[in-house]
């Protein structure tokens, strides 16, 4: 599989390179925003995994020039920490963020969590429905009042987690197990920026969701209508 990096910090890339190598990744490496663009042009890789502070181009608009084109999963690895910075990323596409500094065993499930992207699901997966939005889990389709909802490949597993599991109280910890692949993934908020992204895309009001529910302390619940 291949994984373009582009980061600015050369000793990072080095050790990143050694280590994706050593788990099978053909590695790409880019030194600033607008080699990262040409290189995902080029190259074509699997992954894109990038900085937000890179010179020449940040990362959001790397983020914003690539998704126009290609639907191979990004993943955030900045320094940045800020709620505002990791929306900024989602916003414009990133299927997820880790902090820096982060654990190579938790950058290595994320990784993993996104090389399983789903091309689909078995022949005869219900279609839930909610409000005015319907999700086809056989096709992998979402659409609201009949148009379709771009949702990222991270969006995408949490609803539809939650959409076969409609109506039951699913725990954080579950979700972090099925959505990333290990129990051992701290929550970090990252789970309530994606609830947020997915209520923006879903809810008729956000900050009042009737259907993708907080259960405060405890997880989330998708509620369908009576």
């Amino acid at each position: 599989m291949k994984i373009l990096i582009a980061d600015d910090d050369p000793q990072l890339v080095r050790a990143l390179r050694i280590t994706l190598a050593v788990h099978g990744y053909d590695v790409v490496a880019a030194a600033d925003g607008a080699e990262a663009v040409a290189a995902a042009g080029s190259s074509a890789p699997d992954l894109i995994m990038l900085d937000l502070g890179m010179p020449k181009l940040d990362g959001v608009r790397v983020i914003q020039a690539v998704r126009g084109w290609t639907d191979a999963p990004i993943l955030v690895v900045s320094g940045r920490t800020g709620s505002a910075d990791k929306v900024d990323a989602l916003d414009a596409g990133a299927d997820d963020y880790v902090t820096k500094p982060f654990q190579i065993d938790e950058l290595l499930a994320r990784l993993r969590a996104l090389a399983r992207r789903r091309v689909g699901s078995p022949e005869g997966a219900p279609v839930v429905r909610f409000g005015d939005v319907v999700v086809d889990l056989a096709a992998t389709q979402v659409t609201r009042s009949g148009e379709p909802v771009h949702l990222t490949p991270t969006e995408w597993r949490i609803l539809e987690f939650l959409a076969r599991n409609a109506g039951a109280l699913v725990t954080r910890q579950t979700l972090l197990k099925d959505i990333w692949g290990t129990d051992q993934v701290a929550d970090s908020g990252y789970l309530r920026l994606y609830l947020s992204q997915l209520r923006k895309k879903l809810e008729a009001d956000p900050s009042a969701p009737r259907h993708l529910r907080t259960e405060q302390g405890m997880g989330y619940r998708l509620v369908l209508d009576p």
